[in-house]
């Protein structure tokens, strides 16, 4: 038996205890991991609350990454060894001592990096760099509007920004509070989301008239046309969460006119070989810069396992900046 999180229903943060659950077995290309770490998502919540179950076969414990230690290999798994280090998403059951992951869903952990680092890039990362560079297709000198301040994605994309496309320019919407950080960490222009909901104006002015290329979005209805209307001639608005809702009115001669693209995009339901192709292209074109340290997670706090429930409170508070950790083994 391992320690795990586990659910008394669902509900708010004090549904989750501490208990125990049965050691998963790895089975066909699974691994079976030692978690030394994991961190606390968006999802998590909305799991918690009963309104996102895991795809079937995933685990229905909390957790959607994990940093931790080959403990066993499963049948067919090549190219990977015991003892080694690694970090990787998983459909579920980073809340626990114990978790699988699918082989081809694994990173080596750079050594320059700590299990609590390791525990931060899969989710938000992974996450970021598909829906800017992969589906949105952004480059080099193009610009970008971020919504979402301090969040763990928003934070994670500036960053990849610019170490990935460093002439890029940025436009990050943010809370007053998080403002300051968000600036340091690379944004090009701010914008104060409680002042500002219609930001089409000073999009228009900080980009000559002509709007951004690519809008990363996770607010959904209540954006929607403000984003259309600071979108460029072919711009593509990627939605990856509707916080404020999911009925919004579009004007459809607008986005013709202008080529424009609207894109949904989800990472968790993907298929098992689809997510296994994300992970080889973020390992190729991002992991060496977490290896030199160019781009290191920002973590706001390290709670342990036992603590899960301030951590859930933390985030449900939306005063952090970055990701939050569960450490749950030294």
């Amino acid at each position: 038996m391992m320690k795990a999180v586990l659910l008394s229903g669902f509900g708010g943060a004090e549904v989750m205890t501490i208990g125990e659950a049965a050691i998963p077995t790895p089975a066909e290309n699974q691994v079976l991991i030692k978690v030394m770490a994991t961190s606390v998502n968006r999802p998590d919540l909305v799991q918690r609350e009963g309104k996102y179950p895991p795809p079937p076969g995933d685990s229905e414990i909390l957790g959607l990454e994990v940093s931790g230690i080959i403990q066993e290999l499963g049948p067919g798994v090549t190219g990977w060894q015991k003892g080694e280090r690694v970090i990787s998403l998983v459909g579920g059951g980073g809340y626990a001592e114990y978790a699988v992951a699918y082989s081809d869903h694994l990173m080596r952990l750079p050594e320059s990096m700590s299990f609590e680092e390791g525990a931060c890039v899969c989710e938000s990362y992974i996450t970021a760099f598909l829906n800017v560079f992969m589906i949105g297709e952004f480059r080099d000198k193009q610009s970008a509007i971020l919504h979402g301040g301090g969040g763990g994605v928003n934070t994670a994309a500036i960053q990849l920004c610019k170490a990935l496309a460093p002439a890029s320019r940025l436009i990050v919407t943010a809370s007053p509070e998080k403002m300051e950080r968000v600036g340091e960490l690379g944004a090009d222009f701010l914008i104060n989301f409680r002042e500002t909901p219609d930001f089409t104006e000073v999009v228009k002015e900080f980009t000559a008239k002509k709007g951004v290329d690519l809008i990363l979005d996770h607010v959904g209805a209540k954006y929607l046309a403000p984003n259309m209307n600071s979108l460029a001639y072919k711009g593509k608005l990627v939605v990856i969460g509707v916080t404020s809702g999911i009925k919004a009115e579009l004007n459809l001669a607008l986005m013709m006119v202008k080529r424009q693209q609207i894109i949904g995009s989800v990472l968790r339901s993907r298929p098992v070989s689809e997510k296994g192709e994300i992970v080889a292209e973020f390992t190729r074109r991002a992991l060496p810069r977490f290896a030199d340290r160019t781009i290191v997670p920002i973590i706001e706090r390290i709670f342990p396992l036992e603590q899960v429930v301030e951590a859930h409170r933390m985030m449900e508070e939306d005063k952090h900046f970055g990701k939050i950790v569960l450490r749950i083994a030294e």
